[in-house]
């Protein structure tokens, strides 16, 4: 899996840096994930390498508008376009009547299959939110001034690594039947011999994982979805300095994060959803923000405009 920021900043886009938006890439199906949509992001598609012809579903933490304004021209855009095959879209209960009243208003039409999925039900009960072959999703609510949402995405367990040289030692002759054996499925070869394919693979090997955790002020239940993750993506809006006014406005500061990271357990922590105010020539900087982080969870980094991650989990260690 791969991350790809495409709007890191809060409440208004600068000109560095747009509102919310970040692109998860499955390069093996060919397919895109995006966790919200603030304005202006199908522009910040056009200018990095993703394809938005990819993108297949559609993630909102919360309505707000630097979250969601991006919403209708991007699902009316790839109505235009006319190769989108559909869109599943999860968020708050408002989401669907927003985009409804939106796209009636402007009369405009999607030609496409556009699902609306609900999540609060879910992130209440801790209840799976998807199950999509080898990905699974699930989400929690955060302590913000509206309803709003962090997600966690789970890769499942990969099949471990296949022996090629011990298949050929065993006289198994190379070909179809190797997929079969990569499967852990049982084969018959034309001796009567019966082989296991599980005995000829390692142990399964652990899938990623990613958090995406935005608006909220510090809360046990995003350290609870987050923890092992192998990448957190969290919000931080303010300095430490200005932790009164992170909690009157429900937000983040760079500490929080980063006790969230280190409560969880997290491998790696990204900030983002920055404040304009930290702009560089300000007093105070991305930099800053950053270092205040590393002083509580070292591997930390903050996020700009079109950076990308990859995800890449541990490998179980061998004997």
């Amino acid at each position: 899996m791969q991350v790809t920021f495409l709007g890191t900043s809060s409440g208004v886009p600068t000109r560095g840096r747009n509102v919310s938006a970040v692109a998860l890439r499955l390069p093996q199906r060919s397919e895109l994930w995006l966790f919200d949509c603030g304005e202006g992001t199908q522009h910040q598609f056009l200018r990095s390498d993703l394809r938005v012809s990819q993108l297949r579903r559609i993630f909102v933490t919360h309505m707000h508008g630097d979250h969601v304004f991006g919403l209708p021209g991007l699902l009316a855009s790839l109505g235009l376009a006319g190769t989108c095959t559909g869109i599943d879209l999860y968020g708050p209960d408002p989401l669907r009547d927003y985009l409804e009243g939106v796209l009636r208003t402007s009369s405009t039409r999607i030609s496409y299959p556009l699902r609306t999925h609900r999540v609060r039900s879910a992130a209440e009960s801790g209840a799976l939110l998807l199950d999509d072959d080898d990905l699974t999703v699930r989400c929690t609510p955060l302590t913000h001034r509206v309803p709003a949402y962090a997600y966690r995405v789970d890769q499942k367990p990969r099949a471990g690594r296949f022996d090629v040289e011990r298949a050929k030692a065993l006289g198994i002759p190379p070909g179809p039947i190797y997929a079969e054996l990569k499967a852990g499925r049982d084969i018959s070869l034309e001796d009567g011999r019966i082989i296991n394919g599980s005995s000829l693979c390692g142990p399964d090997r652990p899938g990623a994982s990613v958090v995406y955790c935005t608006d909220t002020v510090f809360c046990e239940a995003a350290v609870e979805l987050a923890r092992g993750a192998d990448l957190l993506i969290h919000e931080s809006t303010f300095s430490h300095a200005e932790a009164e006014l992170a909690y009157q406005r429900q937000h983040s500061t760079s500490t929080m994060a980063a006790q969230t990271a280190l409560e969880a357990g997290v491998k790696q922590l990204v900030l983002t959803h920055l404040s304009p105010r930290y702009m560089p020539g300000n007093p105070m900087t991305p930099d800053d923000l950053v270092a205040e982080a590393q002083s509580i969870f070292p591997n930390t980094l903050v996020a700009k405009d079109f950076l990308s991650i990859d995800i890449t989990p541990s490998e179980p260690a061998t004997a």
